[in-house]
């Protein structure tokens, strides 16, 4: 049996109605535009802008942070160049430096070299007083092996050049002598001397005092005999005046 409703009676409508209703009303509100005035008005907008129109809002920002986010931009950019230029800077310093140690050093090296190479007298400010070759019935060999400098008792004699200490001591006739190997693998030999500063196996330098001068041994008096030689010994000299003009020395 079909049931009725109660006159007078209403009862709410279901919820697809309402549905049904709402949309139908939206629908009517659109093309009416009372839509657009309701989503003008600042209160109803405010409450809910959102739900109304579906979109994130958007912050704009003023000209202030803007310029102000430039400004430090800028200043970042400008910090970068500056620590790119100290940098650069630095490293041309470096260099620079590197480089004049590197030219110190070679110079330095050129100077030790040249020195070293140098020849000098035996005798500074002296002079030959006996020549190579020079004969008589002082010399057991009937000639001069060396070469005679004139010097008194306790004058310094110094090495010609770079060598090694092969003799020093007592030499015989040559009285008190130090023989030097050269660096060029020739000899030199320093004769009657007074007292000796070196060693046998010391490496001696262009200049440096050997001994001093005297009259020890065979002699007339005091001097310096100076010998070249190809060989340590006796009987292998060369003209010493010679041997040191090849090598730069005016005697």
């Amino acid at each position: 049996m079909a049931s009725t409703c109660a006159t007078g009676k209403h009862r709410r409508p279901s919820r697809m109605k309402r549905t049904t209703a709402r949309a139908a009303g939206i629908a009517a509100l659109t093309t009416t535009g009372v839509i657009g005035t309701v989503a003008s008005s600042p209160a109803l907008a405010a409450e809910n802008p959102v739900e109304q129109t579906g979109l994130i809002p958007v912050v704009s920002i003023g000209d202030t942070v803007a310029e102000q986010i430039d400004d430090q931009a800028d200043a970042q950019k400008r910090a970068a160049e500056q620590e790119a230029e100290r940098e650069k800077a630095a490293a041309q310093a470096a260099a620079k430096a590197k480089a004049e140690r590197e030219a110190r050093v070679r110079a330095a090296r050129a100077a030790e070299r040249e020195r070293l190479n140098t020849f000098v007298s035996p005798i500074s400010g002296s002079y030959v007083s006996t020549g190579y070759g020079s004969g008589g019935s002082l010399w057991s060999s009937g000639s001069h092996t060396g070469i005679d400098f004139h010097a008194a008792s306790g004058t310094p004699v110094h090495a010609v050049g770079l060598g090694t200490v092969v003799e020093a001591g007592w030499g015989g006739a040559y009285g008190n002598q130090v023989v030097i190997r050269m660096n060029d693998g020739t000899y030199t030999q320093y004769g009657h001397l007074s007292s000796i500063a070196v060693s046998v196996g010391q490496k001696v330098a262009p200049g440096q005092q050997i001994a001093l001068s005297g009259a020890s041994g065979n002699v007339t008096g005091a001097h310096l005999h100076f010998e070249a030689r190809t060989g340590a010994e006796y009987g292998s000299d060369i003209d010493p005046a010679a041997y040191l003009r090849t090598h730069g020395v005016n005697i």
